[in-house]
């Protein structure tokens, strides 16, 4: 009876990525970026992020940190969003994350991307509409990363160093859930 079990559940799980496999690309297409801001904003990559009198830790760990703004409510090009934060691996800033909410919002920073970095006009791979829309720019030193869940109205926003963002992985613990 429990041998019947695994194997029901081990179906379903089966079943379960199939599902999820469906509702987005097998090969997600990255639109080549227009004007690589290595960076974010004013801020190279690989620069020591603690030296940043604008900034304060959000989260301190051994080998990553979390910063953010001092001042005022986060924005993204204008944009209110959720939260904005500057990560740090091994002392160099390597990653910007984003979170924000609501279809409105979504277009704007959508809009805004585009204009900076490449239209996603004809691109195989991207998801222009779903409940999961995904879409890659990818530079020469920079990588952005726009995942948009339309059920919940939540967006997030990776840029990331393509050379230092892959520091990340040495520090992810194999007990990490």
């Amino acid at each position: 009876m429990i041998g019947q079990q695994k194997h029901h559940v081990g179906r379903y799980l089966v079943l379960l990525c199939l599902l999820l496999c469906m509702g987005r690309p097998f090969l997600a297409h990255a639109v080549p970026m227009m004007n690589d801001p290595n960076g974010f904003q004013s801020l190279a990559w690989g620069i020591a992020l603690a030296t940043r009198p604008d900034l304060e830790v959000a989260r301190a760990g051994p080998h990553v940190n979390e910063y953010r703004l001092k001042q005022g409510p986060p924005s993204y090009a204008g944009i209110p969003v959720e939260s904005l934060l500057l990560l740090s691996v091994g002392e160099q800033f390597a990653r910007v994350t984003i979170h924000y909410q609501g279809e409105d919002r979504h277009k704007q920073i959508l809009t805004y991307l585009e204009r900076q970095f490449g239209s996603l006009e004809r691109i195989p791979g991207q998801m222009m509409r779903g409940l999961n829309q995904q879409y890659t720019w990818r530079g020469t030193d920079t990588e952005i990363n726009v995942t948009y869940h339309a059920n919940t109205e939540r967006g997030f926003i990776f840029i990331d160093s393509r050379t230092l963002a892959p520091l990340f992985n040495d520090h992810i613990s194999d007990s990490a859930e």
